[in-house]
Parts: C-alpha cells; sequence; structure tokens
C-alpha cells in the first residue's frame, strides 16, 4: 500500500506544468538523447527522494535565507532559459533537428538538464520538503516503500513525456508550429520565474 501510496502521491505532484517538464518535452519533440535526459531527470528526482525520505526534508524547509537564495537563482536561471526559447521563436529558425550541433549535443543538454533541475525549487520542495514530510509520519520500516513508489512514478513519468513527444514530433514538424512551442515554452519560465521572485520577497 505504501509503495501504490507514494507512486500516485509523486506522479501528482510531477504532472504540474514546469521548467522540467518543459524542457522534456522539447527534448522529445526534437528527439535527440531523449533516453539520456529522461534517465538523467528520473534519477534525479529519485537521488532527491532519497535525500527527503532520509531525514532532510524538515533541516531544508527551515533553512529560510538558503531558501530565498535558491529562489533567486532559480528565478534567473529559468529567465535565461526563457530567453532562449523567446529568441527562437521570434527568429523562427528552431526545426525539430535542432539549430546547432552544440545546443544539441548530450553535454548540453544535460547542462541544462542539470541546471532545470537542480536549480529548481519546486522539485526540492515537492521531492525533498513535502514527500519527506510525509514519509516522516510513517513507520521507518514502511519508508523505503513509499519512497521507492515516488521513484517509480518519476521514472514513468518522464519517459511517458519523453517518448510520448517523439512520438508526436513528425506531427509537429512545421515552422509554424515550433515557433508557437517555444514562445509557449518561454511563457511559462517567465511565469515560473515571476512566482519564485513573489515567493522570495514574501516569504
Amino acid at each position: 500500500m505504501n509503495l501504490i501510496n507514494g507512486f500516485l502521491l509523486g506522479l501528482s505532484l510531477i504532472l504540474a506544468i514546469g521548467a522540467q517538464n518543459a524542457f522534456v518535452f522539447r527534448v522529445g519533440l526534437e528527439g535527440r538523447h531523449v533516453f539520456a535526459v529522461c534517465l538523467f531527470c528520473a534519477l534525479s528526482d529519485a537521488a532527491l527522494i532519497v535525500v527527503g525520505i532520509s531525514g532532510m526534508g524538515s533541516l531544508l524547509a527551515g533553512m529560510d535565507g538558503a531558501i530565498f537564495w535558491l529562489y533567486l537563482g532559480a528565478s534567473v536561471w529559468l529567465i535565461g532559459y526563457g530567453l532562449l526559447r523567446l529568441r527562437d521563436s521570434i527568429r523562427g529558425n528552431a526545426s525539430l533537428k535542432g539549430s546547432d550541433n552544440a545546443r544539441g549535443s548530450i553535454g548540453a543538454l544535460l547542462v541544462m538538464a542539470a541546471g532545470l533541475t537542480w536549480l529548481n525549487p519546486h522539485v526540492y520542495l515537492d521531492t525533498v520538503v513535502l514527500l519527506g514530510g510525509i514519509s516522516a509520519t510513517l513507520d521507518p520500516a514502511e519508508r523505503p516503500l513509499f519512497g521507492l513508489g515516488a521513484a517509480v512514478a518519476s521514472f514513468v513519468f518522464f519517459f511517458t513525456l519523453g517518448y510520448g513527444a517523439q512520438a508526436m514530433g513528425g506531427r509537429l514538424a512545421n515552422p509554424g508550429t515550433w515557433k508557437r512551442i517555444d514562445f509557449g515554452i518561454a511563457m511559462v519560465m517567465f511565469w515560473l520565474a515571476g512566482g519564485l521572485i513573489w515567493a522570495a520577497f514574501s516569504a
């Protein structure tokens, strides 16, 4: 039961539109290094879930100053990524095959995935603080199954999102559609960054 509860809760948290999800979706549409990016994001979530259920969630929740700077740093990263997407939507030179080799290399994609994962306070709040806090109410012997369920949900979600987008890529392969996708992703990034800035100064 704890395995199922962890899976359902983890899936419900990760389904929300966010920077990490938008990035995986775009990588899937491009159809390049989808497996590596999905695996990286899923393993990152799993690692943070382990940190949360080990008791670090309450510690992070109490670090008000650290969370403030985390929010500001994440907002700058999101604005930068949003500007890249906005630039491509205006230029109209992006395609499902990517605009150049450097941006499409596995190293560049994993660096971007790392930033959108490890600099994203929502990831910490969901995996470390929330899941970790809920696991603290369970018997210590039950926490590993709860965490395993949440980690499995991350693997299922990211690989479904990435390869689902890849399957859609052929039907979206025209410049007009791609420009709208990039513009939409840029607006999501700016909206998320604005929310983080507001949260940082409202805390």
